[in-house]
């Protein structure tokens, strides 16, 4: 039972992560959980406000002896990526997440869980709560729609804050301290037509359905060489329209910019002679996606089945500028960080395919930790899609956060973490997007370090987080936060 959660150690914080879980919190979807902070805080007798975009400051006054402490800052964002298996029935908007207890973690059943990011926000909440603590003046600042255009980092203001030293609660990889991260870039493309093409007589339907990929987070899964939904179906669908007379009527991948996708499906019609030859071809290439992702996925699946005709299809010219482009655009890592190896500088992830009426919409998340390549990707993925006669529009970007080694906080945070472990923690630069960088523009004299406990898989509904983790990296945050 998800109630179970409540009993593990320590119990306030794995009791505010159980409230988390039980209200929904999709991007854009923040009054319910705002308000559940903004009564945990005054329930606590502290100091509580929101401002004009919607995130939640809580003011926590210094113990006794610690009042000439500077101000800390613990941050964390509310919102979660909604992600679930295509055979769950869940509502992201007014269902509970299905958590349990397996072993050593936490997971949801067919869904994200959401400790990305609701164990931070826990901590945060559960630091407030406890009186036994030994710290300078706190706030718990609690932003919004992160998952998303990141609108609480960008829509903060510098009279919100007193403090000037953040620990950021939203990294995800135990003994590590991050202290940069990439930037990212939404790209926005759309394929219009005036009106659909009529269907080919004697010609029968086809859904297509590309499924069983892991997918992930785009950032922080993006090293790991999965395999991207639409990719596949493209490259599929090209062979498939070159040699069998296959025609599109509309297509679907992916659901969210900064999730890889692992789904992607299309209805499809073709001369009724050439259906057992595509049923072959379906096999051969599912057949040579399990040989290529041997090890890193386990269970692609391509299938293909009759079904109702389309009332149009996609015009021919425009169908075979899509497949061209979707098959010459660049996708994945792209180039490593040299300063910190093994680290990713810059990616792509095509996000989303979808077609409507009259249109077929593309969205793509460059990340990047330099500026300059961000801008030669995003110019030659422009450069890919114009030349198809697609329109091309760059939508939200943020900035990413530049490291600084000789960080005061960064230096503490070692310290103890090598008293309470007896080893190093790693010093790193993560490939994901954080608030920080946005913070960093806002606040360029803020002292930042990101950290967090075990998760892994965000993003996706294979989403778990460590137990024992979370116990451990909570002791380092109450150690530290006596030491600063």
């Amino acid at each position: 039972m998800a109630e179970e959660i409540k009993k593990l150690v320590p119990q306030s914080l794995w009791g505010y992560f159980y409230d988390l879980t039980q209200i929904p919190r999709p991007t854009g979807q923040m009054e319910r959980v705002t308000r559940y902070i903004i009564e945990t805080g005054k329930s606590l007798g502290l100091e509580t406000e929101q401002d004009a975009v919607g995130n939640v400051l809580i003011r926590k006054p210094a113990s006794q002896g610690f009042e000439n402490k500077p101000v800390t800052i613990l941050q964390s964002h509310l919102d979660m990526v909604p992600q679930k298996n295509s055979d769950v029935k869940h509502d992201f908007t007014k269902d509970p997440i299905d958590a349990y207890i397996d072993g050593d973690w936490v997971k949801a059943r067919g869904t994200t869980l959401g400790a990305d990011n609701g164990i931070g926000a826990a901590m945060a909440l559960s630091v407030m709560a406890d009186k036994s603590l030994k710290h300078g003046p706190l706030e718990a600042l609690f932003t919004i729609d992160e998952e998303v255009g990141m609108d609480g980092a960008f829509g903060l203001k510098q009279s919100f804050l007193k403090g000037r030293t953040l620990i950021n609660c939203d990294s995800e990889e135990e003994g590590k301290l991050f202290i940069g991260c990439a930037g990212g870039a939404d790209l926005n493309i759309t394929f219009k037509y005036c009106k659909g093409s009529p269907l080919i007589e004697g010609d029968v339907a086809v859904r297509l359905f590309l499924s069983g990929l892991k997918g992930g987070h785009s950032g922080v899964d993006i090293h790991l060489g999965r395999a991207n939904a639409n990719k596949l179906l493209f490259r599929f669908l090209k062979e498939a329209v070159r040699n069998y007379g296959v025609r599109i009527a509309s297509v679907e991948g992916g659901s969210l910019r900064n999730a890889i996708p692992r789904e992607a499906e299309a209805i499809i019609t073709l001369p009724k002679d050439n259906v057992e030859l595509l049923w072959e071809l379906a096999a051969d290439f599912q057949d040579t996606y399990r040989t290529e992702y041997a090890g890193i996925e386990e269970n692609i699946t391509l299938t293909a089945e009759l079904t109702d005709k389309p009332q149009m299809l996609i015009p021919e010219e425009i169908q075979d500028d899509l497949i061209n482009s979707v098959e010459a655009c660049q996708n994945g890592v792209i180039t490593m960080l040299s300063a910190f190896p093994d680290t990713v500088e810059s990616s792509s992830n095509l996000a989303v395919v979808k077609s409507s009426e009259g249109q077929i919409d593309i969205k793509i998340l460059t990340r990047s930790s330099s500026e300059s390549r961000k801008a030669a990707i995003l110019s030659s993925l422009e450069s890919v899609f114009s030349l198809a006669g697609a329109k091309v529009e760059f939508g939200s970007a943020y900035n990413g956060w530049q490291p600084d080694a000789s960080s005061p906080l960064l230096h503490t945070m070692e310290a103890v973490y090598e008293q309470l472990n007896d080893s190093k923690p790693a010093v790193a630069v993560m490939h994901a997007g954080l608030e920080c960088g946005i913070i960093q523009g806002v606040f360029p004299d803020m002292d930042m370090v990101s950290f967090g406990p075990t998760l892994k898989h965000p993003h996706s509904p294979d989403e778990v987080v460590s137990i024992s983790s979370v116990a451990r990296t909570y002791e380092l945050l109450k150690a530290t936060l006596s030491k600063i």
